[in-house]
């Protein structure tokens, strides 16, 4: 009977030191979660007030005019500068993007480096002399003043302004997944949050904010893929283990030059695609043009642009080394195919979430530094897209441009606040369709070309005519629109993965990758994959690396034989909107003064070359 009682005591005992190891432990993760929520909201607001501390602190004494807020009135230090322009290269995306690329598909695409490189002196030495001296607020603006028509500015802007729309939607929508995931937000919490800062900096701050924001950004961003590498490098034993692990289980491609356009990626079409990308975005987007034209001198931008060559190599090669060492740690027990996330892109939130689930804040500061990632570039196009607007639409209404600065500050940022509400619903859409995703990137991929090639029409090509332009326009649109839909709905594009392991799982997890693989098995049955010819199959298997290349050479190509056929008198243009070098060389060409572009040839009484450019 002793013994009895002795063994119920036993028992109670050993039931009770199990409550309480587990009450301490639901303590401790409630605790964990307080500093998580601490953390997270803390970070975001001081994120968001820094940069507009000085407007709020001297709101009835600083009146903000309009060109202030476009241009930021020349006062943003270069420094600001570089890591807002290099910010735009480092987008949430990429940081959750690059190290699952680099884990799953190895370091291919990291070669997409040197396109990125490229575009820098070309923009700084080609693109910028071009629109510096004409005194333009959109770069738009400039595609008017060259081809005479409002029809080419207004093509290039709405082309812009979609683009950049649901590509913002799908940014603000990225870091809720991670929000309602690790922390429980409602993905209408995080939107709505989202919006309503946006809102308050675009009517209170401008672009100084903005690029204030993208510092902030940058820097915290930089900061936590940096640490996410040093614990790595602890915990696998050193930055070279990290380097043999990769090594060892080819993650390692580089200098690929095989010709093959189907292939996803080579380091020829990673370099050539990034390239014409780059130069699209960099030296066509009313963003990164409005930055440079915000400092007072050329010498500036010149500086500014060659200084941030090894910035942007640093950030755009920081989320490829977190991938490395996340693959270091997970080498032998791959999670996706452990069936312990569904998403490859996942792989950073998991990594966080198993290894700093105990440490408070870790996981605040880094789904507060996604977070706030999403809202400095929905702030900072914003702006743009309410500059564009108002340049390249609103200002057309008579009733609007007699108003004052003051009253056209005021429209451009209610624009803005339309804009933001508008990205929001994008966002909302983003969470209920999937295929909207799938359709931005769409949008983007088949505007980068004909964006660009419009550009290298107006500066390069001499005799090159509105009709031209638009026309040119239009048919890369719907060309490359067409190759991208057939690549979605009825090509059998191969995306492979790389191999991966699970020897060193857990028994649970083996079991649940196992019912993983019988479930695909069955899914696969029950897809039908549509039929298409082989020609038609080899055009939308096409690696995407190159629709900017092919964007770009449809539109020029075009345009070169609409405006021969169409070229007229009325056609006449300021020679000055040529690039200086292509000036130079048409000046000197057999042709020049007696058939294409220049004023020499205009009827008498015409207008001259040493006209002053006509401001719109």
């Amino acid at each position: 009977m002793c013994s009895i009682v002795s063994l119920q005591e036993q028992l109670h005992e050993e039931q009770q030191q199990q409550l309480d190891q587990s009450n301490a432990a639901t303590y401790s993760n409630t605790t964990n979660d307080v500093w998580n929520y601490v953390v997270f909201v803390s970070f975001v607001v001081i994120s968001a007030l820094i940069p507009i501390r000085k407007r709020l602190c001297r709101r009835s004494t600083n009146s903000k005019s309009k060109q202030d807020y476009v241009f930021g009135a020349g006062h943003i230090s270069t420094l600001a500068m570089m890591l807002s322009i290099a910010r735009g290269t480092l987008g949430v995306i990429s940081v959750l993007g690059y190290p699952s690329e680099f884990f799953y598909r190895g370091s291919a695409m990291w070669e997409s480096l040197y396109g990125v490189i490229t575009a820098y002196p070309i923009v700084c030495f080609v693109f910028i002399p071009v629109y510096f001296d004409l005194g333009i607020t959109s770069v738009y603006q400039y595609l008017e003043l060259r081809f005479n028509s409002r029809l080419v500015r207004c093509l290039a802007s709405g082309t812009y302004i979609l683009r950049t729309l649901l590509s913002l939607g799908v940014t603000i929508y990225t870091p809720t997944v991670a929000l309602n995931t690790i922390i429980g937000v409602p993905y209408w919490v995080s939107l709505l949050s989202i919006t309503i800062i946006s809102i308050f900096f675009n009517a209170l701050g401008g672009l100084k904010a903005a690029v204030a924001a993208d510092v902030i950004q940058s820097l915290s961003m930089t900061a936590m893929l940096v640490g996410i590498i040093i614990y790595c490098a602890v915990t696998v034993g050193g930055v070279d283990k990290i380097l043999t692990i990769s090594s060892e289980n080819d993650r390692f491609a580089f200098f690929n030059f095989a010709a093959d356009l189907h292939l996803r990626v080579t380091t020829t079409s990673a370099w050539l695609g990034e390239l014409f990308n780059s130069l699209s975005l960099l030296g066509c987007q009313q963003n990164f043009v409005q930055r440079y034209l915000s400092m007072p001198t050329f010498s500036q931008i010149r500086r500014t642009l060659m200084l941030n060559i090894p910035v942007v190599i640093l950030l755009f090669s920081l989320p490829w080394f977190v991938g490395m060492a996340i693959y270091a740690i997970y080498w032998h027990c791959d999670p996706l195919k452990a069936s312990v996330i569904a998403k490859m892109d996942e792989i950073l939130p998991y990594f966080m979430v198993d290894r700093f689930d105990n440490v408070p804040g870790v996981w605040g500061i880094f789904v507060g530094t996604l977070f706030n990632g999403a809202l400095t570039l929905n702030i900072s196009n914003i702006n743009s897209l309410a500059t564009v607007t108002w340049e390249d639409f609103l200002s057309l209404i008579p009733a609007l441009r007699k108003k004052s600065d003051k009253h056209q500050l005021n429209v451009i940022k209610l624009v803005g606040t339309i804009y933001a509400v508008v990205i929001m619903g994008v966002g909302f859409i983003v969470g209920l369709l999937s295929g909207v995703i799938e359709s931005s990137m769409l949008i983007i991929s088949a505007t980068s070309g004909p964006l660009l090639g419009v550009f290298v029409l107006a500066m390069f090509i001499p005799f090159a005519n509105w009709k031209g332009a638009a026309m040119g326009m239009i048919a890369s649109h719907l060309s490359i629109l067409w190759i991208v839909v057939g690549r979605l709905l009825e090509s059998n594009v191969s995306d492979t993965l790389l191999e991966t392991s699970i020897e060193g799982c857990y028994a649970d997890l083996m079991e649940a990758q196992k019912n993983a693989s019988l479930l695909v098995v069955t899914l696969d049955e029950g897809i039908n994959v549509v039929e298409t010819s082989d020609l038609l199959n080899r055009i939308y298997s096409i690696t995407y690396m190159y629709y900017g290349v092919f964007g770009t050479v449809l539109t020029v190509l075009a345009g070169i034989v609409i405006s021969l056929a169409t070229w007229s008198s009325h056609d006449q243009y300021n020679m000055k909107m040529l690039h200086p070098a292509v000036r130079w060389l048409y000046s000197r060409c057999p042709f020049s003064g007696k058939h294409f572009g220049s004023f020499e040839v205009a009827t008498s009484g015409g207008p001259t070359n040493k006209e002053t450019i006509p401001k719109c």
